[in-house]
Formats: structure tokens, C-alpha cells, sequence
């Protein structure tokens, strides 16, 4: 009887000790942070200048430092970051299921997202725009995509929007990840790509050359950081350390040394929207 009791306990502490990766286990994210000196971040692994897994296995670009900087305002060293990659079909899932604590993965706040996760910011406003070949005179603007094939991925909405709105007659193309559209419009079977220019700019820069963005955005896109719905105590400490990033000149100095490499036009820091 004892021994059925004694095993009972080890079983309930060892099940606790498993659900610790993520933000499950606490009822914010602050918490978590204070308690665990760790967190779990979903990032993007294949944008340049944003979210990029690099030959070594550690993770750069600008959504890494954002991502780095709000941990060491939580009180959790950087280098105990847990860096996970997230795709955008898999964002909302991760934060649910206690997999990540925070997302900061170029994570567009809508008002359909805020109804499974909570959002904290925006910490940059991107506008959807068309990555092209080079030599492509034709397209553009989103008007110009009838009859052609426009790539974007699962879980994201742009390419959607260019149909709705632009040109009911374009074919949509998905695939997992950005990086997976490139290759296919580098190697000529798709037309183009959407999502945000500040994304698409990254691309432009890696493969110099052989791609450039329309530069017509036509959407306002505001990325948010991600994490468990109704956590309002780490909404309000993420966005504090997001004020404090803007206002003491980190903010800036991330971004030009990551997305100002691709030439893209470098914004001001935005205005947090609380809520």
C-alpha cells in the first residue's frame, strides 16, 4: 500500500516536472520568468534579418534581439533562452499548448488571433507587398496578379487578401514556409510572393540579384509578441519592456543592424497599443 503511494507521488511530481517547458505550468509568463530563470520563445528560423537559424544552430536577426530583450527585462539571462522555431501555422497552437512561453515570430496581431492568444505591442509595422524575379517588368502591384501564381504559406493570410481584394483570378500557391516560395519563384514555376515588405526585403538581400519587392504595400501589418490569452500581468511587462527598448535607443540600433542590411527604409518605433 505504501509503495502504491510512494509511486503515486513520483509519478504526479515527475508529470509537473515534464510540463515545465512552457508557460502551462504558471499563470503568467512573469511568473514563470521570476521562478524558472527560463523561457521558451517561438521564432521564425528562415528570414533573414528577422528570425534566421544560422550554420551553427543559433538563431539571428532582429525578432531574436526583440525576443533577447524582453527576456533580460523579465529577468531571464538570454543565454537561458530556449530559442524554438515556429512556422505561422503553428503559432497560436504552441502558446495554447504550453509549448513556448512567448512568440515573437513577425506575428501580425488581428482581432481573430486575440481570441486564442494574447498580444503585446506592436513592436514594428510592416506593410504586405509582392517579391518578384528581377527581371520582372509586368507585376507591379497586387492589380497585376490575375492569371499568375502568387505563393504564400499556411497560416498566413496575404495571399488570400490579394484575391479578395486585387485579383479574383490569381492562383494561390501554399507552402510551409517562406523560404519554400523563394525557391519555387527563383526556380520559375510560381510568379510571386506576398506577406510583409520588411520579410520580403530580407529575401531581396539574400538572393541580390535575382529578386526585388514591388515596393506598393497595400496592407498595415503590426507585429505583436505573442503569449497565453488573458496573461494581462506579462502583456503589461512585455509591452514595459518593449517602451523601455524603444526609448532607450536599442530598438533602433537592432534594427539597423539587421533588416538595415537588406536596404529596406527603416521606420520609427511604434506606438504600443494596451489594452
Amino acid at each position: 500500500m505504501f509503495g502504491r503511494s510512494l509511486f503515486a507521488v513520483f509519478a504526479v511530481m515527475a508529470a509537473t516536472t515534464a510540463c515545465g517547458g512552457g508557460s502551462e505550468s504558471y499563470a503568467s509568463v512573469v511568473d514563470k520568468a521570476k521562478n524558472d530563470k527560463k523561457l521558451v520563445i517561438g521564432v521564425k528560423a528562415d528570414q533573414p534579418g528577422l528570425g534566421l537559424r544560422t550554420p551553427d544552430g543559433a538563431f539571428a536577426g532582429f525578432d531574436i534581439e526583440v525576443a533577447k530583450y524582453v527576456a533580460n527585462e523579465l529577468g531571464v539571462d538570454p543565454a537561458n533562452v530556449t530559442f524554438k522555431e515556429t512556422v505561422s501555422a503553428n503559432r497560436e497552437a504552441f502558446i495554447e499548448q504550453g509549448q513556448v512561453d512567448l512568440v515573437v515570430a513577425t506575428y501580425s496581431i488581428t482581432d481573430a488571433r486575440k481570441q486564442k492568444v494574447s498580444f503585446a505591442g506592436p513592436y514594428f509595422v510592416a506593410g504586405q507587398d509582392l517579391l518578384v524575379r528581377a527581371d520582372e517588368a509586368a507585376l507591379t502591384g497586387p492589380e497585376a496578379l490575375n492569371g499568375k501564381k502568387l505563393c504564400s504559406v499556411a497560416g498566413s493570410t496575404p495571399a488570400q487578401k490579394v484575391k479578395t481584394e486585387y485579383a479574383k483570378e490569381v492562383q494561390l500557391q501554399e507552402e510551409r514556409t517562406y523560404s519554400a516560395c523563394v525557391d519555387r519563384v527563383l526556380g520559375g514555376q510560381l510568379d510571386a510572393i506576398t506577406t510583409d515588405n520588411v520579410i520580403l526585403a530580407g529575401y531581396a538581400a539574400q538572393h541580390a540579384g535575382k529578386l526585388k519587392v514591388v515596393g506598393k504595400p497595400f496592407s498595415t501589418e503590426k507585429y505583436g509578441i505573442g503569449l497565453k490569452k488573458d496573461d494581462t500581468a506579462g502583456r503589461k511587462a512585455v509591452n514595459d519592456a518593449l517602451q523601455k527598448m524603444f526609448s532607450d535607443g536599442s530598438w533602433t540600433k537592432a534594427l539597423q543592424a539587421s533588416v538595415g542590411a537588406s536596404g529596406f527604409a527603416l521606420p520609427q518605433a511604434p506606438q504600443l497599443e494596451r489594452y
